[in-house]
């Protein structure tokens, strides 16, 4: 056998795929091989697993000598767990090679994974360059999204495509930022799921590291995970007694005003620790289950910022990012979910309606206050009717409701479809003498689409975008698309006639009852040049308590499933809820539009086109000036101008 020419390839080969798994762990190889780059890391050079030594076990989890199958990880953000799911995609490749799966919320996001990450991760280790083949034109392979090497593959890609999840068996699966995946992936189902199906096959030797910051209660996928876990806490030593516990943030105390004075109070003999003790007490620190797993093949970790290494954050900015955000539960939110690594608890409580009706504002009826600055509006088809609310928009989304507008007959009526294109043509009067148009109208296609797909085709989808509404929460991008449907014109159907966006109403619903929500300034603290808080909802003496019996018609509550876990889900507190969807159907309009990611520029070059901007000359914003072009500045530069808003 010895004797024939290419042989001792074959034996070389078939040795290699005899070999076992090696007994180097997945933290040792990482300190070993790994070498981060300038261009994806803020301390370039080689990793040491002693910069963040709660990781070790976690990685060392994701080595194949370890028992567990699945290894979750709920945690704060930039703790080090991208990192150490890279290094154990660089272990995969060269020490136990295998099919891997890669996943993250989107596919956009995966490509610039696969360029900001796991390129340098190749790039920079000799031992992975020479396994990974080079990226060649013609070479299907090896692409952006998929990096063969001898004995597996890579392959990455999005949540939301459920081609991607489905492309290949995997041994390994790397699922990160769950928390921002799609409840389903191109409605085939839970990406999670669908991912995890990929692996089955390899039974006890399949590794699953789920990892996330997370969200919101009862509807955070990483939580849900965690719970059902072994729930593992880094307990680490005190410098003055030696006492093991856990970090808590009720336990970090500082002088109000003064977050540079932050100290951790021992839980046991509650002496001050300095920030500086903190590197000795994580290089003592070990992970302790604190519950018992529903699975023992499953392990769970929890990790807040509070043991972020020296030089990374710090207690103190924690303590001011706390101070930072009060007032505010946006804010809060977002420290809870990524300071602590903890979920939010969506209230979804309704406002009262009497309360509203209380704080209701006189203005000029039909006319645009002065913050205003584009107008959006929600459409909310009925059977014999079209419900049409007109919103006015400002900075930091704070609203105006400036109209109300019933449409008279179903999606049956041409006369119906009439009025309402003519809406679009409509302008209204602003304090400050410019007129506005509606900038976006976003309907709702949950009752006779095609009707709506083809009048919006007619009109044009620059100013009209049919939505469909999803429940669910997406805070990192409450808007999707669009997307293409099939369209009608003329009796004759049109492929890919439409564009349609879908809205993760959840979200909408519950910003919308916080705003309301929201305390407001006293008229004396006004006359004192106090501002309405962020999102302020505004509400014109003219709208009737039927309009606000609507808006606050629906509740958040938990249910349980059939599998006993937490679920947040709207219910209606009465029949009629038109207001509260035209609202939400508005808000997704001025997400369309791209308020949600204006810069402060964008926001004055609005400011100026409408009069509205205090200038040098005129720091009080006095001297009216409609139509005049900001100096130095292009009229194609202008928003509102550009896209025919005024």
């Amino acid at each position: 056998m010895r004797d024939f020419e290419g042989a001792a390839e074959i034996l070389r080969a078939w040795g290699n795929g005899i070999r076992p798994d090696p007994d180097l762990t997945v933290s040792e190889w990482a300190d070993r091989h790994r070498m981060l780059a300038s261009r994806a890391s803020a301390e370039p050079g080689r990793y040491r697993t002693m910069r963040t030594p709660y990781m070790r076990e976690i990685m060392d989890r994701l080595s194949p000598g370890d028992a567990a199958q699945r290894i979750v990880f709920m945690k704060a953000a930039q703790v080090g767990a991208t990192e150490a799911g890279n290094n154990w995609i660089g272990f995969a490749i060269h020490q136990a090679p295998g099919p891997m799966l890669a996943v993250q919320p989107t596919v956009e996001l995966a490509k610039r994974n696969s360029r900001q990450r796991i390129d340098p991760l190749i790039d920079e280790s000799p031992e992975l360059r020479e396994r990974v083949k080079p990226a060649r034109s013609r070479d299907a392979g090896n692409t952006m999204l998929s990096k063969e090497f001898a004995g597996g593959i890579l392959i990455m890609t999005g949540a939301n495509s459920a081609v991607g999840l489905r492309s290949t068996p995997a041994r390994y699966i790397f699922l990160d930022e769950v928390d921002a995946y799609p409840a389903s992936a191109d409605e085939e189902g839970d990406p999670v799921t669908l991912a995890e199906a990929r692996s089955l096959t390899f039974a006890h030797r399949r590794k699953v590291f789920l990892v996330s910051t997370p969200t919101i209660r009862g509807l955070s996928r990483i939580e849900r995970e965690f719970e059902a876990s072994d729930q593992r806490r880094y307990f680490v030593p005190c410098p003055h007694c030696g006492a093991m516990q856990w970090l808590k943030f009720d336990r970090l105390r500082w002088q109000k005003g003064k977050p540079e004075t932050a100290e951790y109070l021992c839980e046991s003999c509650d002496q001050p620790i300095a920030e500086h003790h903190k590197t000795a007490m994580l290089d003592g620190g070990e992970w302790r289950a604190t519950a018992t797993a529903a699975d023992p093949t499953t392990v769970g970790y929890h990790l807040s910022a509070l043991y972020s290494p020296v030089g990374w954050l710090s207690w103190s900015r924690i303590a001011r990012s706390w101070e930072a955000a009060q007032g505010s539960d946006e804010a809060i939110k977002a420290f809870r979910n990524t300071i602590l690594g903890e979920t939010w608890i969506e209230t979804g409580e309704a406002p009262d309606w009497q309360r509203l009706y209380d704080r209701r504002e006189a203005w000029q009826p039909g006319t645009v206050p002065a913050g205003g600055l584009f107008l959006t509006a929600g459409a909310d088809v009925q059977k014999d009717r079209i419900e049409v609310d007109v919103w006015a928009w400002g900075r930091g989304l704070e609203s105006w409701l400036v109209d109300h507008v019933r449409v008279e007959g179903g999606p049956d009526r041409h006369d119906a479809w009439d009025q309402l294109t003519a809406l679009l043509d409509r302008s209204w009067p602003h304090e400050n003498g410019a007129h506005l148009r509606i900038a976006r109208l976003a309907i709702d296609t949950g009752y006779e689409a095609p009707a709506i797909y083809a009048w919006s085709r007619k009109v044009g989808f620059a100013q009209v975008a049919p939505v469909k509404g999803l429940e669910g929460f997406n805070r990192s991008s409450p808007v999707s698309g669009p997307t293409f449907v099939d369209a009608t014109e003329g009796g004759k159907r049109l492929r890919r006639g439409a564009r349609l966006w879908t809205v993760a109403v959840s979200t909408f619903k519950a910003e919308t009852y916080r705003f309301l929500r929201l305390e407001r300034p006293t008229a004396e603290e006004r006359a004192e040049g106090a501002a309405f808080p962020p999102g302020t909802i505004h509400l014109p003496t003219w709208v009737e308590s039927e309009w606000l019996k609507q808006v606050v018609a629906e509740q958040l509550v938990t249910v349980r499933t059939k599998r006993g876990f937490a679920k947040l889900e709207w219910q209606k507190l009465r029949e009629r809820n038109e207001a509260l969807d035209c609202r939400v159907y508005a808000r997704a309009a001025a997400w369309i539009a791209g308020a949600d990611r204006w810069t402060q520029e964008k926001w004055r070059d609005l400011e100026d086109q409408l009069g509205a901007a205090p200038t040098d000359s005129d720091p009080a914003g006095q001297i009216h000036r409609p139509g005049q072009v900001p100096q130095g500045k292009r009229r194609s530069d202008w928003i509102g101008r550009r896209e025919g808003w005024f």
